[in-house]
């Protein structure tokens, strides 16, 4: 058993993560400002990130997973909160890659600033370089799309919405742009194999080897839901986000890495089962984008 603190710990991916551990036997802590429900079986610190003080100079953590850290000082603040930690798990993300670089994006190639993802992008580059010069031997892990039970935000869970109200699905073009995802659980095992085997290399690229496009991934979603599909290309000069999930960004990950300590991932389809029964009960936890009503208003 190992004693671990997860940052946040109450929503989609910290959540997942928090509990995964707790049910795996772990002394699972979870640091935040208590705003939300916490998970069962684990145990709260009651603290801003970024205003940690002497709230944890009392633990000795053997794991840190630290989810929530969007910039330098976030990184910085908690690191000199903590006493001494073996190891430290940072989920940054595949924004990190300038649009610019050839693809699929690999660990080895130079990080920069994305057009699309902006400072979010630069942010965790600053996170992940802050935390490397104090912890060498520190990993990084760098999704794509993540996707799932408890996901809060408005993306398959739109496309759920769609399906269940019977609406015809607005495309963007010829919805052949390629996404990429990876299950949240995949992220957890992930995780888990990192801490427990400690692998040579310390940045990966993770995610399903295989990108969808938009249109069949919006296919799977309504068979899911059990829905007749009809769609609708759009092919006007419209921002994309204004109906959409997505940015109108394509872009893959190389996870050959990732395949050597984690090769076979979740079917998507399955995943997209899991997520789906986990919404039909949880409707309230999603933050919901008014895309019916520009759909309604301005695409129809």
């Amino acid at each position: 058993m190992k004693k671990i603190l997860v940052t946040g710990g109450t929503v989609f991916v910290s959540k997942n993560v928090a509990e995964y551990f707790a049910e795996k036997g772990h002394e699972v802590y979870i640091l935040n400002r208590d705003n939300y429900e916490q998970p069962k079986n684990t145990k709260l610190i009651k603290a801003d990130r970024n205003n940690l003080g002497d709230s944890l100079r009392n633990y000795n953590f053997d794991v840190v997973v630290d989810v929530t850290a969007y910039t330098k000082s976030d990184v910085k603040n908690l690191l000199d909160a903590l006493n001494p930690v073996s190891q430290y798990v940072l989920i940054s993300s595949s924004a990190v890659y300038p649009e610019t670089l050839e693809q699929p994006f690999n660990e080895n190639q130079k990080t920069g600033r994305n057009a699309i993802w902006k400072d979010y992008g630069t942010n965790k580059i600053e996170a992940e370089e802050y935390l490397f010069s104090k912890i060498p031997d520190a990993y990084v892990i760098r999704p794509p799309y993540l996707y799932g039970p408890q996901n809060n935000l408005y993306r398959e869970a739109f496309v759920f919405d769609c399906a269940e109200a019977k609406r015809t699905f607005f495309v963007p073009k010829d919805g052949s742009m390629k996404l990429q995802f990876f299950y949240i659980k995949d992220l957890c095992q992930f995780i888990d194999i990192i801490i427990e085997e400690k692998p040579q290399n310390h940045i990966f690229n993770v995610g399903n080897e295989q990108l969808i496009s938009v249109l069949d991934w919006v296919k799977l979603c309504y068979e899911v839901v059990g829905a007749d599909l009809s769609v609708q290309n759009v092919y006007a000069q419209i921002e994309q986000r204004n109906y959409f999930s997505f940015y109108d960004y394509e872009y893959a990950l190389d996870v050959s890495l990732q395949k050597l300590v984690f090769p076979k991932t979740t079917d998507l389809k399955e995943g997209l089962k899991q997520s789906y029964l986990w919404y039909k009960e949880n409707k309230d936890k999603v933050n919901k984008r008014d895309y019916f009503g520009f759909i309604d208003g301005e695409l129809k």
